[in-house]
């Protein structure tokens, strides 16, 4: 019986340095989420973790406060909702905004298919590909997508005339939740709304002027990092 109770004693020991690094592997994949308190509600997404330069900077400027109080300043119907431009907290309703960003940006990390634009895709808003053939992201804006249903017969239409293939995923997404997928592999997708996408609709319906700002101004209250 002590011979037993020995044995059993080392195989433990032999096996706990490798039962400690599954534990932190499983800590290492834990997704980190965020609740953004708006206006119109509150959104809880998830960052990805494969995607770790823009989940790092999305969660330095929720810890330093930065969106606090920043409008979504762009919005468009079956498309997205966008905020996080710095100049945005104390605008006039005349000012044109969009271009207020902290003097960095960064690195592109475009994970497709794996992360693609379906409704609810959080994702790094970027100047165009004529100034920005890197596709580097915004330090602080991004936008929550919105999207709209496709037929599989436009599906098909847009591999054919786009010489790409969707995976069943992909199909299943903008066939039953909506997306943008003209917007796949050209803007980062890091995250996801995992709560609150009825927030999210109540901000698309929303009247916008000609430069799509919500005539009445939707804010961000907070953002702060969350449990499950």
């Amino acid at each position: 019986m002590r011979r037993l109770l020995t044995s059993l004693l080392i195989a433990a020991a032999l096996l706990a340095p490798f039962a400690s690094t599954k534990a932190q592997e499983a800590q290492d994949e834990k997704e980190t989420l965020v609740l953004i308190d708006t206006d119109k509600g509150k959104i809880k997404v998830k960052l990805y973790n494969d995607t770790p330069k823009h989940r790092d900077n999305f969660l330095k400027n929720v810890e330093s406060h930065l969106y606090d109080g920043l409008l979504f300043h762009r919005v468009i119907k079956q498309f997205m909702i966008q905020a996080g431009d710095i100049n945005s907290k104390d605008a006039s309703m005349d000012k044109h905004l969009g271009d207020g960003d902290p003097d960095y940006t960064v690195p592109a990390e475009i994970v497709y298919p794996a992360h693609f634009h379906k409704a609810g895709a959080l994702c790094a808003a970027r100047t165009s590909d004529d100034v920005n053939p890197e596709r580097a992201s915004s330090a602080s804006q991004f936008y929550i997508v919105t999207g709209k249903f496709y037929t599989s017969m436009e599906l098909d239409k847009m591999e054919k005339e786009q010489g790409k293939k969707f995976t069943p995923e992909q199909r299943e997404a903008y066939m039953l939740e909506g997306g943008r997928p003209d917007l796949d592999e050209k803007y980062t997708v890091f995250g996801e709304v995992v709560d609150g996408m009825k927030a999210v609709f109540k901000i698309q319906m929303v009247e916008t002027n000609t430069d799509d700002r919500p005539l009445k101004n939707i804010r961000i209250k907070s953002m702060k990092v969350v449990e499950k």
